[in-house]
């Protein structure tokens, strides 16, 4: 039997090639809190080493988490946002620091 015999298997063969539908998987910020104690050019090398951030980008997000309590540092899937705060909290606490972070699903997905 052929393609012209029964139409039909070309109708359902293409149905088969079509790629899945994947979806993307639901994001979470990192948010950096603010402590009284880590020095203001530690929060920067972190937001510099951690979250790739330029000089000015840390500066500028140290004194958002200095002036307001918390600032976003990125958004993630949840494992590496997981892996970016366990980071903070390793360096922080290599250093003799209470510096914290956490993360919280990102309502934009």
């Amino acid at each position: 039997m052929s393609y012209i015999d029964a139409p039909e298997l070309l109708r359902s063969r293409a149905t088969d090639t079509s790629e899945p539908q994947h979806k993307r998987p639901p994001l979470y910020r990192v948010v950096m809190l603010n402590d009284d104690f880590t020095p203001m050019d530690f929060v920067v090398m972190l937001l510099m080493r951690f979250f790739h951030k330029s000089e000015e980008q840390a500066q500028a997000l140290m004194l958002q988490v200095h002036q307001q309590g918390r600032a976003v540092c990125g958004v993630f899937p949840k494992d590496i946002a997981e892996t970016k705060v366990q980071q903070v909290a390793m360096a922080s606490r290599s250093d003799g620091h209470p510096l914290r972070c956490m993360i919280e699903r990102d309502g934009d997905d």
